[in-house]
This record gives C-alpha cells, structure tokens and sequence, in this order.
C-alpha cells in the first residue's frame, strides 16, 4: 500500500485508487475495433479537407457528474473561428481528445461527451475519442463499448492525403497486435500522418513513473513512426510535453480539466504548425 501511495502520489494523471483495478484486458477492447457506435454518427460527413486546415487537439477532459468545466464552449470556439473570414481557408476540420475523456468512465459522462460532441455537427466538424485509464475504470469498459464502440481505429480524409491514427493505450502498452496493425497502416498512410494515443512515452524527470510498462515496446513504437508520421499526440501527464525524436513531433497537451488548454494545429503546404490556447 505504501508502495501504491507512493506512485499515485507522483504519478502526473489524477488516480481513484479503487478504479485502478477495474480496466478490462487490452485483448477484450481491441475485439471491437469494427464497433463504431460513436462513429457512425459522421457517415456521410464530407472529409474534405484538403491541403489547408486546421484541428484542435485536447486531452485529460475528466468529465464527472456531469460536469464537462465549460468544454462546452468548444462550440463557440469552432463557430467563431470557421465564421472568421480570415480563415476561410483554415478551417477546423476536427477535434481528438487524447484520453481520459471521463473520470470514472460513467454513462452519464459519456452522455455528456456525446451531446458536447453533437453540437459540433452543424458546422461540418467531428470529434474523435481517444481512450484513457480513466475511461476503463471501475468495470466500466463496457459504457466505452457501448457508448462510443472501437479502441483503434483509422480515418483518412476524402482525398487521402490525412491519415489519423487512432489507438490504445489506456493500460500503459498496445500489446503487439496493436502495434503491427500500427506498422501496417503506416504503409499506406496519407502525406501527413498524425498518431493519438493516452500515455506519454517519455519521462520528464527522476520521480515521475514511467507511462509504458514495457521499453521494449515503447522503443518499437518510436521506431515505427520515423520518417513515417509527422506528429504524434498524448496526454495522460497533465503537462506540456514537446519533443522531436527521429523527425517526429511528439505534443503532449495539458489536462483541460484543470487549465482549460488546448493546442490548435494548422497544416498548409509549408508545413504543419501549432500552438497553445485557453479555452
């Protein structure tokens, strides 16, 4: 007990010590990979986005008892921006949320993800979950299942030149199905690849636990992005983490819940570029 104080006490991401032990086996979740519950909301919504565009990326959301601490506002941020005509040809096109979307992975909450999800619609823009530790917590694996469905799953857009990769990491490793399906779908991603996961695969100082149970593994899955992705995306740490390795980016983003950040990404033909902003 001491041992587990001790990490949940360093430990960056906001821990309920009984949840701990109530995430599902990794093998059970990537069953569903073909279930999407949640994404089949966005049949037929043109993913168009071209060369130039924007997204927004944020993490670490911890909705609880309802209470989303004001990600609603995500709709006015969307509609302000897209109407702005000086973006009219940078538009935010979609929004990850790295993980940790709920913080006991209760329905309600993930009603509540839905309905802020929902009211990005009209304007033509998607949101696509990222699961966390949170979100498997106390048993509750089977809510993600049914509310929003698939673990991993890819999304390019219309004209193929945007790959998002889309994958779990909520127990700490991917496993290595997950990790060849990671090398297979990076033989035929688009010209900018961008990968979303949970945990952070770095640690930032002496006393911070390491976010992957296996270096070997966290070793493979640096490996298999260079010089194949562009970006890669996490959260877990409730820090900002930036840090290139073997030409990739890799982001990690703040926890929205308590400091309201999230980082809007800009890709052009000149290059991709990003920055930090409070909601």
């Amino acid at each position: 007990m001491l041992i587990i104080g001790a990490a949940c006490f360093v430990s960056a991401c906001r821990i309920d010590l009984f949840g701990l032990f109530g995430s599902t086996d990794l093998s059970k979740r990537l069953d569903e990979k073909n279930n999407f519950a949640f994404l089949g909301r966005y049949n037929g919504l043109p993913l168009d986005w071209g060369d130039t565009y924007s997204f927004i990326l944020l993490s670490d959301t911890h909705i609880e008892n309802g209470d989303a601490w004001g990600l609603e506002k995500l709709r006015d941020l969307v509609d302000n921006h897209n109407g702005d005509i000086s973006n009219i040809d940078n538009k935010i096109k979609f929004v990850v949320i790295t993980g940790d979307i709920t913080q006991n992975a209760s329905e309600k909450d993930f009603k509540k993800f839905i309905e802020i999800a929902d009211s990005l619609l009209p304007f033509g823009v998607s949101c696509y979950p990222v699961i966390g530790n949170h979100d498997v917590f106390f048993g509750n694996w089977s809510n993600w299942r049914d509310f929003i469905g698939s673990t991993l799953y890819r999304i390019n857009s219309d004209e193929g030149k945007t790959t998002l990769l889309i994958m779990d990491s909520a127990n700490a490793y991917f496993g290595k199905e997950q990790l060849d399906w990671l090398e297979n779908q990076l033989k035929s991603s688009g010209k900018n690849t961008f990968v979303f996961t949970h945990a952070n695969p770095f640690v930032e100082s002496p006393v911070e636990l390491q976010q992957f149970t296996d270096t070997t593994e966290r070793a493979r899955f640096i490996s298999l992005l260079h010089g194949r992705c562009d970006y890669a995306f996490t959260g877990h740490v409730h820090q900002r983490v930036v840090k290139e390795v073997g030409g990739v980016t890799f982001v990690t983003v703040e926890d929205f819940r308590g400091k309201q950040v999230y980082c809007l990404i800009s890709v052009k033909p000149g290059g991709i570029t990003y920055d930090f902003k409070k909601l």
